[in-house]
């Protein structure tokens, strides 16, 4: 089973403690964000987790406490943008997060850390042009310290009325734009020792030598662990992409254990933070002791679902040596 910590929220940088102790208790609830009366419980063992995909953008309150995960097999997915204020006001100066991140990188290795650089908007005051300029001054910086780089474009949900695009103040990023941006993207990668790979896009950017990634990638978590994760137990079948996901995603199949507007940062691009009211309301919600990152499990109306020691097609994966099962692949 893979984890991924999360999608919905940033769990190193707001709700770490609350990761830890799920760790140490050796599970988790997760509400089922269409049904909220669903709740699945999930085993955290190392046993039965195969890995951890961590997204953040300012993992610093889990930095001290990594040695806590030294049983697991996972890495970042760490976003790092020229952004200020105007469209991601809650974060600190960004020198101060590309310290954490040569930090990071240095505790658990360069491959474990991966460099979103995205979502890519192009309004008045981040043209295209000031993209190619900041990518070149944090690449020269995170050289060494990162060998893959991920790139999306602003996609314009919508949430009760909201829209993104209106939020950032953008009409969307043109096919030109986007192949400008993936060009000089691509080549200041390539001489920084990185590669590049898009995010549920549909443009096909192979030409410029970029592939379509997978955010949770099981072929990573494999090469990382020296493991080959499979579906069957007597057979290797890779873990598919996870159909929960849009279709221009290729992640693999996981479980996600966060909850939208839970996050703090109020980036104004985000997808999982619908209002300020909700936010609020949730965040106040979160109790690092609790089993669920929001609210609590109340049997009157919760129906719980305990998956430990048995998985199910959709939440268990089968791990094992490379050379164990399958030596002719």
């Amino acid at each position: 089973m893979i984890i991924s910590a999360s999608r919905r929220t940033d769990i190193p940088r707001f709700h770490s403690d609350w990761f830890l102790n799920r760790v140490r208790a050796g599970y988790v609830d997760v509400r089922n964000p269409l049904f909220p009366g669903q709740v699945s419980r999930y085993s955290l063992s190392p046993a039965v987790v195969d890995g951890i995909v961590f997204w953040t953008k300012d993992p610093a309150p889990l930095m001290g406490r990594l040695d806590e995960l030294a049983a697991y097999n996972c890495y970042f997915q760490f976003t790092l943008t020229p952004y200020g204020p105007d469209i991601e006001p809650g974060l600190p100066d960004k020198r101060q997060i590309v310290a954490t991140f040569k930090e990071l990188s240095t505790r658990i290795g360069a491959r474990r850390v991966i460099w979103r650089f995205d979502p890519l908007l192009v309004n008045r005051g981040h043209t295209v042009d000031d993209h190619l300029r900041a990518f070149a001054a944090l690449a020269d910086e995170l050289e060494g310290f990162t060998e893959r780089v991920v790139i999306s474009f602003i996609d314009d949900y919508r949430s009760d009325g909201r829209s993104v695009y209106a939020a950032v103040g953008t009409t969307g990023v043109s096919r030109d734009q986007q192949r400008r941006l993936a060009g000089g993207i691509a080549a200041t990668a390539r001489n920084h020792g990185m590669t590049v790979a898009t995010c549920a896009e549909t443009i096909d950017l192979e030409c410029l030598g970029i592939e379509r990634g997978r955010c949770v990638d099981g072929r990573l978590l494999e090469e990382l662990g020296a493991c080959r994760l499979s579906r069957l137990k007597g057979r290797y079948e890779a873990v598919p992409k996870d159909k929960a996901q849009r279709r221009e995603c290729l992640c693999t199949e996981s479980i996600d254990i966060g909850w939208p507007n839970t996050c703090a940062h109020g980036c104004r691009y985000c997808y999982a933070t619908t209002d300020a009211d909700t936010l609020r309301r949730n965040l106040a919600q979160c109790d690092p002791t609790g089993t669920l990152l929001c609210g609590a499990f109340d049997p009157a109306v919760d129906k719980l679902t305990d998956h430990r020691g048995t998985g199910d097609a959709r939440d268990r994966s089968f791990k094992f040596a490379t050379d164990e099962l399958f030596p002719d692949l």
